[in-house]
């Protein structure tokens, strides 16, 4: 695990703006947690999807530069499966292949029930080595 990528990680402004916390981070794998509040939710008081979005994007980045790689997101594809339940929603990345130069990873996002809402597949393009 690269230490200057995982404090590149950690100085995130986004994701400290709208309150996500890095709780686990280790070569392609990340868990990244956020608690809800009422800046996150929308019109029908539902969490809006782009803070579910976020979340999962900021797990995958974790996970993707974790291991000393600069990667940039090129692709990512959400799928929204139902809303969360409680205050905490949470997003578990996980590689699933990588390449010389092009890397996969799914990310499941979670609720306080430990119940799936949400699943993205993230495409990333590593820079340098």
């Amino acid at each position: 695990m690269d230490e200057n990528n995982i404090k590149n990680i950690k100085n995130d402004k986004f994701a400290a703006l709208v309150g996500i916390k890095l709780l686990q981070v280790g070569d392609g794998y990340a868990l990244t947690q956020m608690e809800v509040s009422e800046k996150h939710l929308n019109g029908i008081n539902f969490v809006q999807g782009g803070a579910i979005f976020t979340l999962a994007d900021y797990a995958f980045a974790a996970a993707a530069n974790a291991k000393g790689l600069m990667t940039v997101g090129i692709t990512n594809n959400i799928s929204f499966i139902k809303p969360p339940k409680g205050k905490i929603i949470t997003a578990e990345a996980r590689e699933a292949s990588c390449s010389r130069k092009l890397c996969v990873y799914n990310v499941d996002v979670f609720d306080d029930d430990k119940e799936l809402i949400a699943q993205m597949s993230a495409m990333g393009y590593i820079k340098n080595k």
